[in-house]
């Protein structure tokens, strides 16, 4: 009679303390665009000729008249010291001031929350609005931090997408069609990252117009505001739905139009009350952002928009030379953004074959080629909801451009 061998005993159950990183930030997918970002820097440290369409981020340095200002609030003593957590007074006035400037909405500073760069405001919004299990409609392609920064907040993205045969806009059918009794904010981005669209002031009143029949709220990123291209008609969401104004928040911030990307400087805007609990978590998670770069920032958002016209015509010059170069790669159709600095052009006539011996079946695949093969880093339209496109960031050097859109031609054909 053969011995039976003895079980194993049961496996012990997970205790808390198992788990070295927890399962809410364990889930947060890193950023696609500075990962990309990172691995052109990495590799253009190695000696490698890289191009970089990754980042988001305007090759100009920042306006001298903001350093100038940074420079002496280093030397100013009340400024090594706590300020507000939510923000310099100055500086919420004077972001009041430039919103009616801008946009022609009038707020208070007491609506306006000052944060460690859009990012930050982006989230402490959703932190602020959203209950456990609550909606958001996002429309897709979208930017890569909204769906994390939801679900961060407990909140669940629902993403509507819309193409390039809707230049990459989404109509009040499909939110509609997306709105279930959990909804409760609509995220809307015009102009918009990834894509370049802008709304028309037509398309924003009829949405508006859907928001407010439905009681919900709007997170409205406005951090492209200055960059629409012509003269296209569009404008800020509550001034051109003033109903809405108590159930909208606004996100921008100085990085995109004053080039001050590495500063970490932007803003909340909204109802007081919504703003109060904002400060409050701001006042746990970081205190006052960093008193030198409000100091910038004030000088940035109260000075003349000059230099922030320079850099759009550059930006606008560069659109029409990516778009045109892009277009002439068999296999790509590019439609010709109207906002941002950003090119996302559909790449489906290049997937599914074979290039160089080898099969590219998704534009994630295609990007990992682009690289290896032509030295040109691209962000693939997997990260923004979207397979089958790529993101090309135009906010670089005109020659840079030019070189790295034509090593796309040569390994493609164009």
């Amino acid at each position: 009679m053969s011995a039976t061998a003895p079980s194993s005993p049961p496996s012990p159950p997970s205790r808390p303390r198992d788990r070295r990183v927890s399962q809410r930030i364990g889930s947060i997918a890193e950023s696609a665009t500075l990962k990309v970002d990172a691995k052109a820097k990495a590799l253009k440290a190695e000696g490698r000729p890289v191009i970089g369409f990754g980042a988001g981020e305007p090759d100009f340095p920042t306006p001298a008249y903001v350093v100038d200002a940074a420079v002496e609030a280093c030397r100013d003593p009340k400024n090594h010291r706590y300020t507000p957590a939510g923000g310099l007074p100055a500086l919420k006035q004077a972001i009041a001031d430039k919103t009616l400037r801008d946009s022609g909405y009038r707020v208070e500073a007491s609506q306006v929350v000052v944060t460690d760069g859009g990012k930050q405001a982006i989230y402490e919004a959703f932190a602020t609005m959203l209950d456990p299990g609550d909606e958001v409609i996002v429309p897709a392609p979208y930017w890569t931090t909204y769906p994390e920064a939801i679900k961060l907040a407990g909140g669940v993205p629902v993403e509507v997408l819309a193409d390039e045969t809707q230049d990459y806009k989404v109509t009040v059918d499909q939110l509609e069609s997306a709105r279930t009794d959990r909804t409760k904010v609509l995220l809307f981005n015009s102009p918009s990252n990834p894509t370049g669209a802008v709304y028309s002031a037509d398309e924003i009143r009829a949405i508006g117009q859907w928001v407010e029949e439905n009681g919900l709220w709007v997170m409205t990123d406005e951090i492209y505001e200055h960059l629409v291209y012509d003269d296209f008609e569009t404008g800020s969401l509550p001034v051109l739905c003033p109903a809405l104004a108590d159930h909208t928040v606004i996100v921008n911030g100085v990085a995109k139009t004053y080039a001050m990307t590495g500063w970490r400087v932007g803003w909340i805007i909204g109802p007081a009350d919504l703003v109060k609990a904002a400060t409050n978590l701001q006042s746990h998670a970081t205190s006052n952002v960093s008193n030198v770069a409000q100091v910038a920032a004030l000088a940035a958002v109260s000075g003349s928009l000059e230099a922030v016209e320079e850099m759009k015509v550059a930006f606008d010059r560069r659109r029409r030379t990516i778009v045109s170069m892009l277009n002439e790669i068999d296999g790509v159709t590019c439609p010709e953004p109207k906002g941002a600095f950003y090119a996302y052009p559909s790449v489906a006539g290049l997937l599914g074959k074979e290039h160089d011996g080898r099969h590219i079946d998704s534009s994630a695949d295609l990007a990992e080629y682009i690289l290896e093969k032509a030295e040109v880093a691209v962000v693939p339209g997997e990260a923004f909801g979207s397979p089958g496109y790529l993101r090309l960031s135009y906010a670089l050097g005109d020659d840079d451009l030019a070189e790295g859109v034509g090593r796309l031609q040569k390994l493609f054909g164009g």
